[in-house]
């Protein structure tokens, strides 16, 4: 399935890198529709990427999931298409991805605001560590690339790794560190009043969502688990860029133009 191609690095050694074989990225892309807005070109280099990116990275199975070598390169191919035009040394720093059949419950010890310690085991569908591994759903994960399965905008590897990129500069806060030319106020007042004003759709929905949910749910054009806080906000705003850019452009235009900018890239250009 693997064949190796060489690659210069800066310090003038040179390495080999596993590439994926052609058909096998080929059915392990075939569903993602950020894969189907890629040029040729784009397509080739991020093959080239994902192989990279898994040449580095440890992937392994939890609670008795066999990884396979399919499961290996959708995971690589959703967590690469945002470093595209960034370069896969964005990951650097940390190895291990974790990945469970499904969404998976961690025990977590919380301190309210009175100081009590409570025990809270919320299942969840992904995870990233600061400086550690990220975890994932599988069943999550192969959401995304089946037509039957697929939510709109929804896709946790892309929001894992958004986090990831989050925490380039620290704790993950909604304000990764931007690219020379890029201006932090206006990335700060692009997102925060994004932010804002989805939070108060969002309780407006909830409202909403008590008599008709369906009417609550359509009220939001992005998952309204981005109004937990700046970070979920600009993950979840990663996402749908790549998956509902359509959504996000008309919605959050300043929001959008940002993302652009950020990830170099623009999902709907023609």
């Amino acid at each position: 399935m693997l064949r190796t191609i060489k690659r210069a690095l800066s310090l003038g050694r040179k390495r080999d890198i596993p590439l994926i074989e052609e058909s096998l990225w080929r059915r392990a892309t075939q569903n993602y529709a950020f894969i189907a807005r890629l040029t040729p070109e784009e397509n080739r280099r991020l093959r080239y990427i994902a192989s990279e990116f898994l040449a580095g990275k440890s992937i392994t199975g939890a609670q008795g999931i066999e990884i396979t070598e399919l499961m290996r390169v959708q995971i690589a191919a959703q967590a690469c298409i945002l470093v595209l035009e960034l370069g896969v040394q964005n990951y650097e720093g940390w190895q291990e991805i974790v990945v469970y059949p499904s969404q998976f419950v961690p025990e977590r010890e919380v301190v309210d605001d009175a100081g009590v310690v409570h025990t809270t085991r919320n299942p969840l569908s992904g995870e990233a560590w600061l400086g550690g591994p990220v975890v994932l759903s599988y069943e999550d994960v192969a959401r995304s690339g089946d037509p039957e399965l697929a939510i709109d905008g929804y896709n946790v590897v892309i929001h894992e790794f958004a986090h990831k990129l989050d925490m380039l500069n620290g704790e993950p806060n909604g304000f990764p560190p931007l690219h020379r030319g890029m201006r932090r106020d206006t990335w700060q007042q692009a997102f925060m009043q994004a932010y804002l004003a989805f939070c108060k759709a969002a309780d407006k929905a909830e409202q909403l969502l008590h008599y008709d949910r369906g009417a609550a749910l359509d009220a939001l054009p992005i998952d309204p688990y981005a109004a937990e806080s700046p970070a979920e906000f600009f993950a979840v705003m990663s996402e749908a860029f790549f998956e509902t850019p359509e959504v996000v452009a008309e919605a959050f235009p300043d929001v959008f133009a940002q993302l652009k900018l950020f990830y170099r890239q623009d999902p709907l250009r023609t």
